[in-house]
C-alpha cells in the first residue's frame, strides 16, 4: 500500500509539473539578521589590601555554587635565573608536593575533599596557580593553598620525579615541530631578553637541584608580590577575614626584590631561519613580528586588524590559504602577549610542493592588511567575534579569575576586563589600517620554516629573503 501511495504521489507530481529538474538548485532562503551583541557582564570587583602586602581582588558571583581561585607571583620564566632557563616548570610541578605539615598526597587529597585539583602555569612575567573548588568548602581549600604559598617544601624525591617526567615531555615537545619553530621564533625575537624563553632546556632540567627550586620559590613567594583572586558564590567580609586568618601571618623568607623586566629592543629581522627535518613531508611556518600589549592604545584595533587577517574563522587565511588554494587546513594566527612586549604570530603547516607559494601568498595577505582598512562587513564581523568569544569565555569562573590575575600582573586596574568590549566597539575603520601599517608589513615577519632543507631552499629562493639554518 505504501509503494502504491509513493508511485500514485509522483505520477500527480509529473501531471502537475511540479517536480524539479534535476539540475534546478533549491531556492535559498535569506538568512535572518544578525541578533544584538551581548557583552560579557563582569562582577563588581572588590580589592583589599592585607597588612603584610597580599592583594585579594574578590569578585562574588553567586549561582553556580563554585568559587575559583587564582594565585599570580611576579616572576615566572623571565624571572628564572639565566643559566636555568625554565626553573619555573620545575618549581610549578613540585610545589604542591609537599609542605612542612603536609605529603604529597594528603595536599592532593586535602584539594580533592574540596572539589578541585591544583595546577600550576608558568606564565612570561609571572607564575599562576589556579583550583576551583565547592563553595561550601572555601576554608578547608584555603587552608591547604595558605600552606603550600608559605610551606612548600620540595622534597628531594619528588623533585627528582618531576626531573625525570619534566625530561620525557620535554623530547616529545621537541619532537613536535610547531614547538621547535616557536622555541626558535622567540630566540630570533627576543635575543638575549629574558622574553626569549619558552621552555626549559634538557640541560637546565638536568642541573637544576632541589636547593635552587626552593631558593627560586623564596625569591618569588612573597605576599607583596602576590595576588590572589576569588570568583563565584562567596561572601566577601567573611571571604576577607578567613584570608586575614590564613594568610595574614606570611611574610615569606626571601629578602631580594625581583628586578622589574625592561622592555626588550624592537628588533625586525626579515629573515627565513631554517630547521631541517631530512624527510619531511610539510613545512610548518611560523611568522612573527612586534604587536601592542594590552596596555597599549592601539591594542583594540589590532585584536580586530588579527582577526580580519587569520584569527577567526571567516578570515582572510582561512579563505584563501584554506578554501581557495587549499594549501593548509588550519593556518591561523594570534597576538601572543607579555607584560612588555606582545608578538603577532601566523602559524600554518602545508605540503612541500606548495611551500613557496604558501608563504610568498601569507606575506601577501599580510600585506594587505597593512595597505588597506577593512570593509564595513569585516569590521563589523571581527567585532562580533571578538565580543562573542569573551563573553562565552568569561561565562567559567576560572577564566574570569585568571583574566583579573592577568590585569594584575599587567598593572591594569580589575574594572579592565569590563572595558574591553566597549573599546572593541569604539574602533573605527581607519584606526585598524592604521594598526595594520605599523605592526602588520611583511617585511617586519622574522620566519621560522621546519622541514626538508633541500625543498625548502629550492622552494623559498625566489622570494627573495634571505635564508639562515636556525641557531
Amino acid at each position: 500500500m505504501k509503494t502504491l501511495l509513493v508511485v500514485l504521489m509522483l505520477m500527480l507530481g509529473l501531471a502537475a509539473g511540479t517536480l524539479p529538474s534535476a539540475t534546478q538548485q533549491p531556492a535559498s532562503l535569506p538568512l535572518p539578521p544578525y541578533g544584538p551583541i551581548v557583552p560579557f557582564h563582569p562582577p563588581e570587583v572588590m580589592v583589599k589590601k592585607l597588612a603584610n602586602g597580599l592583594t585579594l581582588w574578590l569578585a562574588p558571583r553567586a549561582g553556580f555554587p563554585k568559587v575559583s581561585f587564582a594565585v599570580a607571583v611576579r616572576g615566572g620564566m623571565s624571572a628564572d635565573p639565566k643559566e636555568l632557563p625554565g626553573l619555573s616548570y620545575l618549581l610549578l610541578d613540585t610545589i604542591d608536593q609537599g609542605t612542612k605539615v603536609r605529603s604529597a598526597r594528603q595536599v592532593a587529597d586535602a584539594f580533592q575533599a574540596a572539589g578541585g585539583d591544583l595546577y600550576g602555569n608558568p606564565l612570561a612575567d609571572s607564575d599562576l596557580l589556579t583550583v576551583s573548588v565547592l563553595a561550601s568548602k572555601i576554608r578547608p581549600a584555603l587552608l591547604v593553598l595558605a600552606d603550600v604559598l608559605q610551606n612548600a617544601s620540595f622534597p628531594d624525591s619528588q623533585v627528582a620525579l618531576a626531573k625525570r617526567n619534566e625530561e620525557d615531555a620535554l623530547a616529545a615537545r621537541e619532537a613536535d615541530p610547531s614547538f621547535l619553530a616557536s622555541r626558535t621564533l622567540a630566540k630570533a625575537i627576543f635575543g638575549n631578553h629574558p622574553y626569549s624563553v619558552i621552555a626549559q632546556t634538557q640541560a637546565s632540567i638536568l642541573r637544576a637541584t632541589p636547593s635552587e627550586v626552593r631558593e627560586q620559590y623564596e625569591r618569588e613567594f612573597r605576599p607583596g608580590a602576590a595576588v590572589l583572586v576569588a570568583v563565584g558564590d562567596f561572601d566577601p567580609i567573611r571571604f576577607t577575614k578567613t584570608a586575614q586568618e590564613l594568610l595574614g601571618s606570611w611574610h615569606g623568607t626571601g629578602t631580594t626584590t625581583l628586578p622589574a623586566v625592561k622592555p626588550p629592543p624592537n628588533q625586525s629581522d626579515h629573515t627565513v631561519f631554517l630547521i631541517s627535518r631530512p624527510g619531511s613531508v610539510q613545512t610548518v611556518f611560523m611568522l612573527g613580528s612586534r604587536c601592542p600589549t594590552e596596555r597599549d592604545r592601539d591594542f583594540e584595533a589590532a585584536e580586530i586588524a588579527n582577526a580580519v587577517y587569520g584569527g577567526m574563522y571567516g578570515s582572510l587565511l582561512f579563505k584563501e590559504i584554506r578554501e581557495a588554494k587549499g594549501y593548509s587546513y588550519s593556518p591561523r594566527s594570534r597576538l601572543n602577549l607579555r607584560r612588555e612586549a606582545g608578538v603577532l604570530e601566523t602559524t600554518l603547516s602545508v605540503r612541500n610542493p606548495v611551500t613557496g607559494a604558501s608563504l610568498a601568498d601569507v606575506l601577501r595577505l599580510l600585506d594587505r592588511i597593512a595597505s588597506s582598512a577593512p570593509s564595513s562587513q569585516q569590521l563589523f564581523r571581527a567585532k562580533r567575534f571578538l565580543a562573542g568569544t569573551r563573553a562565552i569565555r568569561y561565562q567559567r569562573q576560572a577564566a574570569v579569575a585568571q583574566k583579573l590575575a592577568s590585569l594584575w600582573i599587567n598593572g591594569s586596574p580589575p574594572d579592565e576586563i569590563g572595558q574591553e568590549n566597549k573599546k572593541l566597539q569604539q574602533v573605527t575603520a581607519s584606526e585598524v589600517e592604521a594598526a595594520g601599517a605599523r605592526y602588520f608589513s611583511a617585511r617586519y615577519q622574522t620566519i621560522v620554516a621546519v622541514g626538508d632543507e633541500k625543498v625548502m631552499r629550492q622552494q623559498l629562493a625566489p622570494l627573495g629573503i634571505p635564508l639562515k639554518s636556525a641557531p
